[in-house]
Parts: structure tokens; C-alpha cells; sequence
């Protein structure tokens, strides 16, 4: 696994580089196709690697994404290293070592005897890090014809697994006011940013950690020059919240945003771009499923929600039970200091080859 995981890392996948996210498609068909998996491309840019193997009537689908936040060249800076039980490099947490993961579990079961009511699909994306827009359409149709949902993503701290995960918007409020000489005749004019710094102080006081609901103004840009009163601002918003209801909320807050001065304009664009992955029922008894796994094979996994989205909010956002962090124990996820527990690698592949070879034929 360690040898295969470095391998992977040594495909740098950047999102935004189409030659190289090609050239790591097409391994992962090929790996995908000596484990006897049938192999299909879904979508050609970003590509989309579909592979299924068993022909029962009970689907499990398996989700995981290739494409990472590191350019290439990355490697130059941080080199894939394996050193006192851990490995590091660029992709390798988040989350090529979900990958590796998935690819050993099915092996396994493969190996020992494929459950003949059971069908799975491992669907491999390269947009998840940019919003998923190409892949989402085949995530969630495969979704539905799935009983459940399992996502590669990094585990919860020390091996746990994700139950549930915020729900992520992104919206951009610009503010249009009406330019002057601030020196000569500043009351001709009326600031954008002024304006702005005053929405920016409303949307603050939206926020309820109590909740889980929290809106950060994360940029602002504005004006042109310090002695012209500003036309023009911006601000981008970055909205987290932990279910439908919330998110409706706080959509309808935003879009009430009322200006102070009546001479500056108002525009608010964007909206919730991964639903909340609540907690569903289903998803309760995936949990319990693998507590009892872990537990008859040594050891104890926690569950909890976590704050960043992923492909899972769109599964659980159509009722599929969806069980997230199945990927690698680690840290640094779009850090410098990456890295896998290689420990974890065999431990997690065992786990998820015994809850799909246990899987329940109803």
C-alpha cells in the first residue's frame, strides 16, 4: 500500500491541469482494470473513471477524487517521503491514500470471494476540489441507485469516521456607490466601501457558534484610489451551516441585506454549493457497523461532523446513508506537512473489506 500510495503522489493532479489529470485517469483505469474491475470513462475533461465489479442487486457505491490544491512541481518542494511511520507528499492525505485504501479493500474482497448479492462502484473524480461541477450529475445518479455511500475522504482524528458534515456557500456582495474628488467634494460622493463595512458588520452578527453556523468575510477588494471616494466593493462570503434549514435562513438574511446609505446599490450573488451532510438514520447504522468491525479487530473508532464539505454532502443530501472518512489517518490537508500514518493503510483497508464482504443482503 505504502509503495502504491507514493506512486500515486508521484502523479501530481492539480485541478486546474487538464494533461495531468489525464495522464493519472488513465493509471487508475489500468490499476482499476488488473484488479478485474470493469472499467468505463463517464467524462472525458475533468475525467471521470467509473469501475463495478459484482452483479448483484444490493449497489454500494464508492467515492473518492485524484485531482489536489498542489501544482505541478510541487514534489520539487516537498518530496514523497516514508520516515518514521509516516509518509509525506502533495495529494497523499487528501486524499490519494483514500484511494489506495478503496483499491486494497476490493482486492481483498475480490480475492477471498465476492459476496454475490453485492454490486459496487468505485467512482474516481478530478473536480472535488473545485466544486465538483462536472462530476456531481454522476455522483448523485449513481447515488440513487445505491443502498449506501461510502467516501474515501481522511478520517476524523485518530482513525474516526465523518457522520456528518457542514454545508458549504460561497456568495460575493458588491457594493455600487457614486465616486468624487475626497478632497475637493467628497459629499457628492457615496463610499462603496463604507457601505460594505457596514454589511460586513450585519453578517457578523449572523453567526451562532452554538449552532455550528458561521459566515467569515474572507476577502474584500474595493476602490481605486485613496483620494477618490469609492465607486465600487466587493466582499466574498464563505457560509457554513449545519442543516437545510440553516442554510435557508441565512439565504434569506443575505439576500434582506438592506444598504445604510440610499445612494449605494446592493448585489449579492452565489449561494449554498454543497448541501449539509446531516446525520441520517441510515447513516447511524453504517456507524454502528463498523464500531463493530473495529472493535472485533482491536481497537475503538469515534464518529463526529467537521466543518469542510465533500462529495458526500450531495449523496446524503438525496437521503443515500452516507459514511465519510474512510481515507487515511494524517494531518496537513493542503499544508506543507501532509502526511499519511501508514499504520492506518492496512488497518482501514481491513475495516472496509469486512463491512462490504458483511454487507447485509436486504
Amino acid at each position: 500500500m505504502v509503495a502504491e500510495l507514493a506512486e500515486l503522489v508521484a502523479f501530481e493532479s492539480p485541478s486546474d491541469d487538464p494533461a495531468a489529470l489525464e495522464r493519472l485517469a488513465r493509471h487508475l483505469e489500468r490499476r482499476a482494470g488488473t484488479a478485474g474491475l470493469f472499467v468505463r470513462r463517464v467524462h472525458d475533461s475533468p475525467p471521470v473513471v467509473r469501475a463495478d465489479i459484482g452483479n448483484g442487486p444490493v449497489r454500494v457505491l464508492l467515492l473518492a477524487h485524484f485531482d489536489t490544491v498542489w501544482p505541478v512541481g510541487q514534489l520539487a518542494i516537498m518530496p514523497c517521503t516514508t520516515t518514521d511511520g509516516v509518509l509525506r507528499g502533495p495529494g497523499a492525505y487528501d486524499m490519494k491514500a483514500g484511494i489506495v485504501i478503496a483499491f486494497t479493500a476490493l482486492d481483498v474482497v475480490a480475492r477471498e470471494g465476492w459476496p454475490a448479492h453485492l454490486s459496487a462502484t468505485l467512482l474516481l473524480t478530478a473536480d472535488e476540489e473545485v466544486g465538483s461541477g462536472a462530476s456531481r450529475p454522476h455522483i448523485e445518479q449513481l447515488a440513487r441507485e445505491s443502498r449506501a455511500v461510502l467516501v474515501f475522504e481522511p478520517s476524523l482524528e485518530r482513525e474516526g469516521v465523518k457522520s456528518a458534515r457542514k454545508g458549504v456557500g460561497n456568495y460575493r456582495l458588491v457594493a455600487e456607490g457614486i465616486a468624487a474628488h475626497a478632497g475637493a467634494d467628497p459629499r457628492r460622493g457615496a463610499s462603496a466601501i463604507l457601505e460594505l463595512a457596514r454589511q460586513i458588520v450585519a453578517i457578523e452578527a449572523l453567526n451562532d457558534p452554538a449552532r455550528g453556523l458561521s459566515l467569515n468575510v474572507g476577502v474584500v477588494s474595493g476602490g481605486s484610489r485613496s483620494n477618490v471616494v469609492a465607486e465600487r466593493a466587493g466582499a466574498d462570503i464563505d457560509v457554513r451551516v449545519t442543516s437545510r434549514a440553516d442554510a435557508e435562513a441565512i439565504d434569506r438574511a443575505l439576500r434582506a441585506l438592506t444598504p445604510v446609505n440610499p445612494d449605494v446599490r446592493l448585489t449579492l450573488a452565489g449561494g449554498l454549493n454543497r448541501p449539509p451532510m446531516e446525520r441520517l438514520p441510515g447513516t447511524a447504522a453504517l456507524v454502528g457497523r463498523v464500531q463493530v468491525i473495529a472493535t472485533r479487530q482491536g481497537y475503538d473508532i469515534s464518529e463526529g461532523m467537521v466543518g469542510g464539505g465533500s462529495d458526500g454532502n450531495f449523496t446524503a443530501a438525496l437521503g443515500i446513508p452516507t459514511l465519510d472518512g474512510l481515507g487515511a489517518d494524517g494531518d496537513g490537508a493542503h499544508a506543507l506537512d501532509e502526511h499519511v500514518r501508514i499504520a492506518s493503510l492496512p488497518r482501514r483497508a481491513a475495516l472496509v473489506a469486512s463491512l462490504l464482504a458483511e454487507w447485509p443482503d436486504e
